[in-house]
């Protein structure tokens, strides 16, 4: 399963700008959050729970909220992310990889997700 998402880093400045610590906090927990270096991340990480919502087929919803991914970072610096536990045996997730990249005002992110969707289930909340 993949997903990919972009997002304008300009947005993420004056979402900042206007609502501080409080942007974050609405899609971010205290440890992502001290990730954050600048505008430029916070997009990047924005872009990143996207993508991976997308992956899982189900977009950023009651089923699969900005909380139930994590975002942290590799001992080499690299992004990766967790899900939460009700995610990853409903997928049966064996894999898990993510690439965020920022360029010219705009930050992407992509998600590829290995797992197995259990065949006429629901995802239960």
């Amino acid at each position: 399963m993949v997903g990919t998402d972009i997002v304008e880093i300009k947005r993420f400045e004056n979402f900042l700008e206007k609502f501080g610590k409080k942007a974050l906090e609405k899609y971010l927990d205290e440890n992502e959050i001290k990730l954050v270096k600048n505008a430029q991340s916070a997009a990047g990480f924005f872009a990143a729970k996207e993508a991976v919502s997308k992956a899982l087929g189900l977009g950023i919803s009651k089923e699969c909220g900005f909380f139930d991914i994590k975002i942290y970072k590799l001992p080499n610096g690299a992004p990766s992310f967790t899900l939460s536990s009700r995610l990853v045996k409903f997928y049966k997730i064996t894999s898990l990889s993510l690439s965020i990249s920022h360029d010219g005002g705009f930050a992407i992110a992509i998600a590829v997700i290995e797992g197995k969707l259990p065949q006429e289930q629901k995802l239960s909340h």
